[in-house]
């Protein structure tokens, strides 16, 4: 994992990020929604270890559930912390390296890895190193819930690229895309993340973000998760949950 890059393309993302959802907020009670349904009656002590700008943090918050949010970014976590407050949640973040989480060990009922971030280490030392500081923060019995790409089918194909994005807003059209090199393991990809914003006429403001992932297989994942001291290693596909993403959740052994 090169923190350098990946710390700047999420400090560089962070002010727009929410600008990729049609309505944020509404995605963000959905994915809540979703997730609540595998977390169970709560509320929960929570720990998100790759909040971003809050997406899942803030719904399972106004859920009823403690929440703390951590994430590489700074910005990202800072923001996380100041779109809580505006909304009436109580969210405390740090900026920390999910694979040195700065938290106490089995202090957590659950622990949140979503939106692809465990794809942003690249080698194995590194997943395990993460997956290890989960299982050390969580209670034994907790639950671990991970969401990443469908990353089987897309090592099969290997495409240039996902579909775009588009959304509507005020100051105009939004359109996100990303474009996808693949290395030569046929594993990891350099992405470049692509936000093209409508000013009027033919005029369209472009910010550039780099970074690479590491396109995990969800045998690959639920390895290393097991490895980890996890037990009841199981896959959520998006039919059925309703999260956006396929979602492995996990009980920490006793």
């Amino acid at each position: 994992m090169s923190d350098p890059s990946v710390r700047a393309f999420y400090d560089a993302l962070a002010p727009d990020y929410h600008r990729i959802f049609a309505d944020w907020d509404v995605s963000m009670a959905r994915q809540a929604a979703a997730l609540g349904a595998l977390l169970g009656p709560g509320p929960h002590r929570v720990l998100d270890c790759s909040c971003g700008i809050g997406t899942q943090a803030i719904g399972l918050a106004l859920a009823g559930h403690q929440v703390v949010g951590s994430d590489l970014s700074p910005v990202a976590a800072t923001r996380a912390g100041a779109e809580a407050a505006a909304r009436g949640a109580r969210l405390p973040t740090a900026a920390a390296d999910m694979r040195r989480l700065p938290f106490a060990s089995s202090v957590f009922d659950v622990v949140v890895c979503a939106d692809n971030s465990l794809a942003h280490l690249l080698t194995a030392p590194d997943v395990e190193a993460a997956l290890a500081g989960m299982r050390r923060v969580l209670r034994d019995g907790g639950l671990l819930v991970l969401t990443l790409r469908d990353y089987d089918e897309i090592r099969r194909t290997r495409p240039g690229a996902p579909p775009p994005q588009v959304s509507e807003e005020s100051r105009g059209r939004l359109i996100t895309f990303q474009l996808w090199q693949w290395h030569e393991d046929g594993e990891r990809y350099d992405l470049e993340h692509f936000q093209l914003t409508d000013r009027g006429g033919d005029d369209w403001a472009v910010r550039v973000r780099r970074t690479t992932s590491w396109a995990l297989t969800r045998s690959q994942v639920a390895e290393f998760v097991t490895a980890a001291g996890f037990t009841d290693v199981r896959w959520h596909d998006p039919a059925a949950g309703g999260f956006y993403q396929p979602v492995l959740t996990a009980r920490a052994a006793g």
